[in-house]
């Protein structure tokens, strides 16, 4: 997990004045997963994303958005050595094109990262 998101977290959780403890009730879990996501061993669970982004009255994507450049990374990198499938694959079009869309979502991500930074 990005180093980076965990200390977002950690500064997130700080700026509020919530302690560990408080954010651990508040998302109905032990203190030490609260340790844990601060420190990038764990990941949070959809519903604790949700949580987080309502307890820090921030948007999912400024809380989460290095694990959003993590993933656009990885995709990019799988999308590169993707395996062509057989020619007799009845949804190669339609396949191509969801390619192509994803391919152009991931750099489209990438140059507002870049415009952002």
């Amino acid at each position: 997990m990005s180093h980076t998101f965990a200390l977002d977290l950690k500064v997130a959780r700080r700026k509020s004045g919530l302690t560990q403890k408080d954010c651990a009730h508040l998302l109905g879990v032990q203190k030490s997963k609260i340790c844990l996501l601060e420190q990038g061993k764990v990941l949070p669970s959809v519903s604790e994303i949700c949580t987080l982004s309502l307890l820090y009255g921030r948007t999912f994507e400024s809380l989460f958005g290095s694990m959003f450049e993590d993933a656009t990374s990885n995709l990019k990198d799988r999308l590169a050595t993707l395996p062509v499938p057989s020619s007799r694959w009845l949804g190669r079009f339609t396949r191509q094109n969801t390619l192509n869309r994803l391919a152009a979502r991931l750099e489209e991500r990438h140059s507002f990262a870049d415009g952002a930074a």
